[in-house]
């Protein structure tokens, strides 16, 4: 009896084909030798019907058809894909394949996939059916997964939360879609002048372009707040450093009504009186209160998921994540990288144990093969099971993406971009077995009149991991100064305040010069009284948020929790975002497809459009659940709950056709139409102005 293995895609059949030593072209659509079989689908082969296959009158758009919520749901292969469905289903019932290996991508989407052709081409439950489960393409993985595959039963949760998940999707998009259409889109396209409009809305598609469109007013509505600092120009014509002011507690303007924060006054008057205040009696001197040198520490990063990765991409190379994606798939699909989709940044226990193979293999990287030579050579790797960077409790169905130590001969073909995103993830991973990087910073207190003056300096003292993660490291003019490299940029931008001269809070005090500042520091003790040629003011203001880049949107998606001011809540969603690592990037690009929203190409940064804004409000005043982030990741997470067993299917499904038919009612209920007005004045004026 024969055994069938089924892919995903034709490239990764073939390395499956290649693993188990079968040979052919594959020109019928598989390949067969001996007992083994290898074929594949093309993406998804079968798909949910249109609403149209359960009824004609379900074509026109009507109220009277809504909610539309299907007892037993339809499917049909898509005609595009026929001709391969015909191959794959006649494999699949074949009388003399005994065992089936269900190899498509190990992921929900992926068993989703599967699913469908096996529910669409009718195969026998008698059929002993396994799962390969893996996380990368190498050989000696898939002829692992081949080896440990369980019974495809194992994975029943898994495919009911894919079922459901797409069931969710079709019903929202089917009847919120239909709904708002038929009750706003009249209004909608005459005063935008289009020939139509549809207004089409889904789970996480809105509630991303609410964050977008949030994100923009308060940057549109955000008023610029002065601030003046009081700044003291300390030692002499020799060495000389500034130290800044700032209150705190037993000092006179401590929690005062006219500071803006701790380190600023609302107004210049108040900042010039303190001047005054502290110039006599002459000489002005500063008495050192406090003298500190100590050492910080700096650990390597977390490893990649895919959410990280896609932001250090958009940021460096200023691409999509949609590209990001597309360009670590292909190294996936070329045996260079582990697999792609995965929300964790920790290894798995297993894995750590086998990880000087991936480290040795990286020897023959030839930009950082030394660093790796010089991580086997030192043995550190054998103690990482004990670190941070695994944790099995953090995995769901794949630890982080990283290098897998082989596929090099496909180094050559592949851009500069994606020979760039490749380094990216070959630093990230072999950062973690160098030791953390090491500051030596200088703080000093000084005081003058019972007024506090502060300044600091930081100095790289042992570069430690950054001599690996950092791309630039060895090429600055001042390896002491910190870039930060390796970091997770701020996702929510500058709020208000946060920053000035950029400078952020905890940071106060921080000098330019440095070097002198460090000489000076050398000398001083406490009690040490220096001299003071006086004072300034220097003036700042507040900077609005930052608007989102495809990057940070990302990582807001993945973080949905930062949004959620419940503690309760915001703990129970942990760790389900708004999307998956699969989805993320697709839900922008369709945001960008339904001109919602505006993606520049050059620097990522992400806009709505004043249809975006409209869609926005259309939904706020009337299914606003769909704009929250909490009830979006809600939802995810129930999803995670059905996968893990912690849920039943009914209790999931339950719930979301309750939901539907609540706020497809709802919709069709609302008589007062007279907000679109007020949301059309409230938005035009801005878009006008661009005009």
């Amino acid at each position: 009896m024969k055994k069938l293995y089924i892919a995903e895609k034709p490239s990764v059949a073939k390395e499956f084909a290649k693993a188990l030593g079968i040979k052919g072209g594959g020109s019928n659509g598989y390949i067969e030798e001996g007992d083994n079989i290898v074929t594949w689908c093309v993406g998804h082969l079968v798909n949910m019907s249109y609403p149209e296959a359960y009824d004609e009158k379900y074509k026109r758009w009507s109220m009277d058809t809504i909610p539309f919520i299907p007892e037993k749901y339809k499917y049909d292969v898509i005609p595009a894909a026929s001709k391969q469905f015909k191959i794959v289903s006649g494999l699949l019932n074949r009388d003399d394949v005994e065992t089936i290996y269900v190899c498509t991508d190990s992921g929900r989407e992926g068993e989703y996939i599967y699913r469908l052709v096996d529910m669409q081409a009718g195969v026998s439950d008698k059929k002993d059916k396994r799962r390969v489960w893996i996380d990368s393409q190498t050989e000696e993985e898939i002829l692992r997964g081949i080896r440990e595959a369980k019974p495809l039963s194992a994975y029943d949760n898994l495919s009911t939360a894919a079922y459901l998940r797409a069931k969710e999707d079709y019903l929202m998009g089917i009847n919120f879609s239909r709904a708002l259409t038929l009750k706003y889109s009249y209004p909608v396209k005459q005063y935008l002048g289009l020939d139509k409009c549809v207004i089409a809305v889904g789970r996480v598609m809105t509630c991303v372009l609410g964050m977008i469109v949030t994100r923009e007013r308060e940057i549109r509505s955000f008023v610029p707040t002065p601030f003046f600092r009081v700044l003291a120009k300390v030692g002499d014509e020799n060495a000389s450093f500034e130290a800044e002011w700032r209150s705190e507690k037993g000092t006179k303007y401590f929690e005062s009504p006219l500071l803006y924060k701790e380190n600023g006054f609302k107004k210049r008057e108040d900042a010039e009186k303190l001047i005054e205040e502290l110039s006599q009696p002459l000489p002005i001197e500063m008495i050192c209160e406090k003298v500190e040198k100590k050492t910080e520490k700096k650990n390597p990063p977390m490893l990649y998921n895919l959410a990280e990765l896609q932001n250090d991409c958009s940021r460096i190379y200023k691409i999509s994540p949609a590209e990001t994606l597309e360009i670590v798939q292909e190294l996936y699909e070329k045996k260079l990288v582990t697999y792609p989709r995965t929300d964790a940044r920790v290894l798995s226990t297993a894995v750590s144990k086998e990880i000087g193979k991936n480290i040795g293999g990286l020897r023959a990287y030839a930009p950082l093969g030394a660093y790796a030579d010089l991580i086997m050579n030192r043995g550190g790797y054998k103690n990482i099971a004990k670190s941070k960077y695994v944790n099995d409790k953090q995995i769901t169905d794949h630890y982080a993406i990283i290098p897998t130590g082989q596929g090099f001969s496909a180094l050559g073909s592949l851009s500069g971009v994606k020979q760039g995103v490749y380094d990216l993830i070959v630093r990230r991973f072999l950062s973690i077995f160098f030791p953390p990087a090491e500051y030596e910073k200088y703080s000093l207190k000084l005081d003058r009149n019972g007024e506090k003056f502060f300044a600091s300096a930081k100095v790289l003292s042992k570069p430690g991991y950054l001599v690996i993660a950092d791309r630039n490291y060895g090429q600055k003019k001042d390896d002491a100064e910190d870039k930060k490299q390796g970091e997770k940029p701020e996702e929510k931008g500058e709020e208000a305040g946060d920053s000035e001269d950029g400078k952020k809070d905890g940071e106060t005090g921080a000098v330019s010069n440095s070097k002198e500042f460090i000489e000076l520091f050398k000398s001083l003790k406490k009690g040490s009284v220096l001299p003071c040629s006086g004072f300034s003011i220097r003036e700042g203001e507040t900077t609005p948020p930052k608007r989102y880049s495809s990057g940070t949107l990302i990582l807001a998606m993945e973080n949905a929790g930062q949004f959620i001011e419940d503690e309760d809540l915001r703990a129970q969603i942990k760790g389900s975002g708004i999307g998956t690592s699969a989805t993320r990037d697709s839900i922008i690009t369709k945001l960008v497809n339904n001109k919602y929203i505006a993606l520049n190409k050059k620097t990522q940064i992400v806009t709505p459009t004043f249809l975006g804004e409209i869609i926005n409000d259309v939904v706020l005043y009337s299914i606003n659940g769909l704009l929250r982030a909490d009830l979006t990741a809600s939802w995810e997470k129930g999803l995670d709950m059905v996968a893990s067993g912690t849920i039943t299917e009914q209790e999931y499904s339950d719930k979301m056709c309750d939901y539907v038919r609540k706020y497809t009612d709802f919709v069709k209920s609302i008589t007062n139409q007279n907000n679109m007005r007020y949301i059309f004045d409230k938005t035009a004026p801005y878009y006008s102005k661009k005009k």
